[in-house]
């Protein structure tokens, strides 16, 4: 929605489908809100549209304190391009400005800093520091309301370099100090912040745009689930999902819980609870970011029913399981051995090569074992190159890969075969535009090919 008195529109409507996908603020309260916001439309003249939280941060306006503008899900634009600006954006989602700074992201993206700087600045209005201050904000709010932790913990679990810098940017953000942020918690996030602890973990809900069909997706881990890295308990649509997670600082324990079908009818949106357990809490965004990408959280529903749900064949699967998801990887390293091996032969690498945890949770003892010790250990066969190449960056899979070097680069692997690249690319590139080897995809289910398998997969159409 490019026309900007097409978004007024929105906001006048309230309209929950572009909520992320653009934000707007009003001159004369110096607030920004989401196009569904509650409060009184503000005159069309008072108004002003940005493509980012972050764009409007650095203009100088507030976060709206009753819509929370800084809690949806981002453009999903960005979760689906493969160009520069999407590679940037998702990898600053992932930390890795507040770990590497900004040469560090220009370095993994091939570009100078200043090409970076410009080219985000240009799309997004804002280049990569603000939007990982955008970032580091609202994950300083979310522990201010929803964990008992310190005020100076907090600044630096949210990466901010120091509690000055916290301060001053919780104060141009949300008007308020941290003191003052934490006391305007929900109810809700008050009763949670008693016993949220780094042992007790961190509870999260992670929000998504539109209906979400989560049975699919539990389906699916639980199928998948390899003993000692994840779990599954719980019937059918009250499943919890656990998982081991390796990060930049420490290791993780994530358990995200199955809710009904979400989004439907007026409801626009929803989320799923999580909790998260960390061994450093610096690596609370990056964890967030992972679990996003695995529930494929940041998607666009209305675009893929609206594409896929006017093709004949899929129309009715479209309309009985609407904003069924395509799911990532959390660790696309790992989903991409996982592929090729299968599940029982995954098991036996984690047994044999897996880090064990230092504090086991039930039946989560291991973290999956890291492509070089997997390289060393069993250089044979396919595993073998193909844990080798992971190893030495020949093929690179994290959220900032360029998809089209990622796919030649799997493509040269020895003994990969075209249906295991395919999976590789739906699950830990995160590409909704894949069609496996076989019978021929319409063009027409284009750009949403990974999303239209999903719906044929569900049907029992497709294995």
């Amino acid at each position: 929605m490019r026309n900007e008195d097409s978004r007024y529109e929105a906001v006048r409507s309230r309209d929950a489908r572009f909520d992320g996908a653009f934000f707007f603020a009003v001159e004369t309260t110096g607030i920004y809100c989401r196009p569904s916001c509650p409060a009184v439309t503000p005159k069309r003249h008072n108004v002003r549209f940005f493509p980012t939280a972050a764009a409007a941060q650095r203009s100088g306006f507030r976060a709206c304190r009753r819509c929370r503008p800084d809690a949806v899900p981002g453009s999903a634009e960005w979760n689906v391009r493969a160009d520069v600006v999407g590679r940037a954006v998702r990898l600053i989602a992932d930390g890795v400005v507040d770990r590497e700074g900004v040469a560090g992201l220009a370095a993994r993206l091939g570009y100078s800093a200043r090409q970076v700087q410009r080219q985000l600045t240009g799309e997004l209005g804002a280049g990569p520091v603000a939007l990982a201050r955008a970032q580091r904000a609202h994950a300083a709010r979310v522990l201010l309301q929803t964990t008992g932790l310190p005020v100076t913990e907090i600044a630096f679990a949210a990466g901010f370099a120091s509690v000055r810098q916290f301060n001053d940017t919780v104060r141009a953000v949300y008007a308020t100090t941290p003191s003052g942020l934490r006391a305007a918690a929900p109810r809700r996030g008050r009763a949670a912040a008693r016993t949220a602890t780094p042992s007790a973990g961190i509870p999260l809900r992670l929000a998504h745009r539109g209906p979400y069909q989560a049975g699919p997706v539990f389906d699916l881990l639980a199928r998948e689930a390899v003993p000692g890295v994840e779990d599954m308990s719980g019937a059918p649509g009250a499943r919890t999902y656990r998982r081991t997670l390796r990060l930049p600082h420490g290791t993780g324990i994530a358990a995200v819980e199955e809710r009904p079908h979400t989004g439907a009818g007026t409801r626009p949106g929803g989320w799923l609870d999580a909790r998260v357990h960390l061994t450093d809490l610096r690596d609370l965004t990056t964890a967030v970011q992972r679990l996003r990408r695995l529930f494929d959280l940041d998607a666009d529903p209305y675009a893929v029913d609206e594409r896929l749900g006017a093709d004949p064949r899929l129309a009715p699967l479209v309309a009985a399981r609407p904003g069924l998801r395509s799911p990532g990887a959390a660790d696309p390293d790992e989903l991409a051995v996982r592929a090729l091996v299968g599940r029982d032969e995954a098991a036996r690498l984690v047994q044999r090569y897996g880090k064990r945890l230092d504090a086991p949770c039930g039946t989560l003892t291991h973290l999956f074992p890291e492509a070089a010790t997997l390289a060393g250990a069993e250089p044979g066969g396919t595993a073998g190159e193909l844990t080798a190449a992971l190893a030495d960056g020949t093929v690179r899979l994290g959220p900032g890969a360029d998809r089209d070097e990622a796919r030649a680069a799997l493509a040269a692997v020895p003994g990969l075969d075209a249906r295991t690249i395919a999976a590789i690319r739906t699950r830990a590139l995160g590409d909704p535009d894949v069609a496996p080897p076989g019978p021929g995809v319409p063009d027409s289910w284009r750009p949403w090919r990974s999303y239209a398998l999903n719906h044929l997969r569900a049907a029992g159409e497709l294995e």
